[in-house]
């Protein structure tokens, strides 16, 4: 949800200053267009370099940040009827979005793992990619997060830490599929 909003802004040409964008939505009305826009969304690159640099400036604008808040909580309370939870991914989900969170995970790896997984991704995808260049963006975007005062990126005091430097991702998943069964296991017996 973060990166939509960025998005939809840049795929119409909106800036991305506080007076440009549309923060002053309702909620119910974010909602009611959330499917359309998700239909949408899901033939853009969401997870593109572009769209990630202008999620992490407009995140850092307080009144983006409380806007999206009761959206992502309400996504996080009310998962779709077949599921028996919903899994959220960001940079704030374990300490602002979902503190309660019956399981939280702070998935992470060293800058420089990140930035050669990103560069390889990119060049897979036919795109230029050099080093040097995304380890700097990499670097600029957690100093920004890390230092916003709106809902900085932080790891949760009861989240379970999983340094994904020299690991691929099948072991990821493994890992993060048992600390999942095994917390929730633990739940139960309180």
């Amino acid at each position: 949800m973060d990166r939509l909003l960025p998005a939809k802004a840049r795929w119409q040409g909106v800036s991305l200053s506080i007076s440009a964008l549309p923060i002053s939505t309702p909620v119910r009305s974010i909602e009611r267009r959330r499917a359309s826009y998700s239909t949408r969304a899901a033939n853009r690159p969401l997870r593109g370099d572009e769209v990630a640099g202008a999620a992490s400036v407009v995140a850092a604008i307080p009144e983006v940040r409380q806007a999206l808040l009761a959206l992502q909580r309400n996504f996080a309370a009310h998962p779709p009827a077949s599921a028996r939870g919903a899994v959220l991914d960001g940079r704030d989900i374990g300490t602002v979005i979902c503190p309660q969170a019956d399981v939280k995970l702070f998935i992470t790896a060293s800058t420089e793992a990140r930035a050669r997984r990103r560069v390889k991704e990119l060049r897979q995808q036919g795109a230029a990619a050099i080093y040097e260049d995304v380890l700097q963006d990499l670097t600029l975007r957690d100093t920004r997060d890390s230092k916003r005062r709106a809902a900085p990126l932080a790891v949760a005091p009861d989240a379970k830490v999983i340094d994904t430097t020299v690991l691929d991702a099948n072991i990821v998943f493994q890992c993060a599929s048992e600390l999942v069964a095994r917390t929730l296991k633990e739940k139960e017996w309180q």
